[in-house]
C-alpha cells in the first residue's frame, strides 16, 4: 500500500472537523481508522468504498492514494510513524523532533497538508514540554498558511491551540479573543463535531479565568446542545467536567457536584490517565476555590497526585498540583505547613501563568496574614494584585485589594487603640 494513504486520509478527515471515532462510527474502530492513518495496517477494497462514501470523495481518488512510494514519501512516513510512537511514550521531546523532521520533508515535496499535520503535532508536543512561547510561534506560522483560511476544520484547531497557549501564559483577554475565533469557524462545521466542543471548552476556560462567569456559563449550555445520546463517553465526560468547573465558580455547588460526579463516572484513568490527572486537579481545584473542604475533596487531591506521579507532567503541572494541597493545607487550619509549601512553589513562580502566580501570591499572604507576618504578607499580596491586573483577571485584582485592606484596617485600629506604643515606634 503507498505510504500516503494514511497521512491523506487523516488530512481529509482533519479538514471535516472528525474525530478517528466520528469517521469510522458504527462500523470501524477509532483505533482501526489509527492504523491506516498511521500506515499499520491496509485497507480493503470496501473499505476504501465506504471511506470514501463518508468522506464524500469518490473511491478512485483514495486508491490513487496508494501509488508506489518514493524515497522522499519513505523517509516522511518513517519519521511521522517514529513521531507517533514517541508521542504514545509521552517523549513529548522526541515527538517534537521527529514530527519536525518530517514536516520538513513534507515542505520540500510541496505537500502543504502533510506538513501541516506535522507542524501541528510538533506544536502539541511543545506544548506539552510547557514552552508555551515556542508552540505560539508555531501555530501563528500554521494560521498563516491558506490551509488555515481554506479548511475550517484546521482553522478551529490552530485558534483554539493558541488560545490555550495565551491562557497558560496567563493572556487572558487575548485567550478569549483567539477562543472565540475558534468558536465561530467551529460553527461550519458538523452538529456534534469534537472540535466545536473543543472551541467551546477553551472559550470556556478564559471566560471564567477572566472572572465573566455568566457569560462562561452562557457558552457551556451551547456546548450541552452539541451533545447527544450518541457522543462517546470521554467527550461526555470532559463536558460535564467543564460545565462542573463554572458551576463551582459561580458558587452553585449543588450544579457543580452534580457534573463532577457525572464525570468521574465518564472519564476512565484507564482510557487516558493524562487526562485523569487532569481532571482531579480541576476538580480540587475549584472546589477548594469555593471552600470546600470534605473528603471528597482530598480525594481528588491524592487521585491528582497519584497520577501525575505516574504520568510525569511538566514543572508547570507539579506546581499547580503542588498549590492544590497547599490550599488545601491553608484552609483546613495547617497554615505553618501552608507557608513553608507556597514559599516553595513561589521560588519557580516565573513558570506558572501570570494569574496563577496571582494566586500563589494570594494564598501566601493570606497565610502569612493569618500566621500574623502582617508586613511580609503585604508585600505578596500587593504582587498578586499587580499579577492579576496584568493578566486581566479583574475579579481577583479586588480579592488582594480587599486582603490588603483588612491588614491596613486592623493596623489602623491598633494604632488608635494604643497610640502611646504608636508613637514610640515612630
Amino acid at each position: 500500500m503507498g505510504n500516503g494513504f494514511g497521512e491523506k486520509l487523516r488530512a481529509e478527515r482533519l479538514e471535516r472537523g472528525l474525530t478517528q471515532a466520528e469517521l469510522g462510527k458504527n462500523l470501524y474502530s477509532p483505533s482501526y481508522i489509527s492504523l491506516l492513518e498511521t500506515g499499520r495496517r491496509e485497507p480493503t477494497a470496501e473499505v476504501i468504498e465506504e471511506l470514501a462514501r463518508r468522506l464524500e470523495l469518490a473511491p478512485k481518488a483514495l486508491e490513487a492514494w496508494s501509488q508506489p512510494v518514493s524515497v522522499s514519501d519513505a523517509e516522511y512516513v518513517l519519521a511521522g510513524l517514529y513521531a507517533r510512537q514517541a508521542w504514545d511514550l509521552r517523549d513529548y521531546q522526541l515527538a517534537a523532533s521527529h514530527a519536525a523532521t518530517a514536516a520538513q520533508i513534507a515542505l520540500e515535496a510541496k505537500n502543504n497538508s502533510a506538513w501541516w499535520n506535522m507542524t501541528y503535532m510538533q506544536a502539541e508536543c511543545v506544548m506539552k514540554q510547557g514552552q508555551l512561547k515556542e508552540c505560539q510561534q508555531i501555530v501563528e506560522h500554521l494560521l498563516e498558511h491558506p490551509m488555515a483560511t481554506e479548511s475550517a476544520g484546521l482553522g478551529v484547531r490552530a485558534w483554539q491551540m493558541l488560545a490555550a497557549v495565551c491562557h497558560g501564559q496567563g493572556q487572558l483577554a487575548t485567550a478569549v479573543e483567539h477562543a472565540k475565533k475558534a468558536v465561530q469557524l467551529s460553527e461550519q462545521l458538523p452538529k456534534g463535531s469534537t472540535l466545536i466542543i473543543g472551541a467551546h471548552r477553551a472559550l470556556i476556560g478564559a471566560l471564567a479565568e477572566s472572572g465573566k462567569l455568566d457569560e462562561a456559563w452562557e457558552y457551556c449550555l451551547t456546548m450541552i446542545e452539541h451533545m447527544d445520546e450518541h457522543s462517546m463517553s470521554q467527550l461526555a465526560g470532559e463536558v460535564a467536567w467543564v460545565v462542573g468547573n463554572v458551576a463551582f465558580m459561580r458558587h452553585d455547588y449543588v450544579e457543580g457536584i452534580k457534573h463532577h460526579e457525572r464525570a468521574a463516572k465518564l472519564l476512565s484513568p484507564a482510557n487516558d490517565i493524562e487526562l485523569w490527572a487532569r481532571f482531579n486537579k480541576a476538580s480540587a481545584a475549584v472546589r477548594l476555590s469555593s471552600g470546600i473542604v470534605e473528603p471528597e475533596t482530598l480525594s481528588a487531591i491524592e487521585r491528582a497526585e497519584l497520577a501525575l506521579s505516574i504520568v510525569g507532567g511538566n514543572k508547570t503541572d507539579q506546581l499547580e498540583v503542588a498549590f492544590i494541597r497547599a490550599r488545601w493545607l491553608y484552609l483546613t487550619g495547617d497554615i505553618p505547613a501552608a507557608v513553608d509549601k507556597l514559599r516553595e512553589i513561589y521560588k519557580d513562580r516565573k513558570v506558572l501563568a501570570r494569574h496563577t502566580a496571582g494566586e500563589v501570591s494570594l494564598l501566601l499572604g493570606k497565610s502569612l496574614k493569618a500566621a500574623g507576618e502582617t508586613t511580609e504578607a503585604l508585600h505578596y499580596l500587593e504582587e498578586a494584585q499587580h499579577d492579576f491586573s496584568a493578566a486581566g483577571a479583574s475579579d481577583r485584582v479586588q480579592q488582594a485589594m480587599d486582603a490588603v485592606l483588612e491588614i491596613r484596617l486592623a493596623e489602623r485600629r491598633a494604632a488608635a487603640s494604643h497610640p502611646e506604643a504608636h508613637s514610640e515606634a515612630s
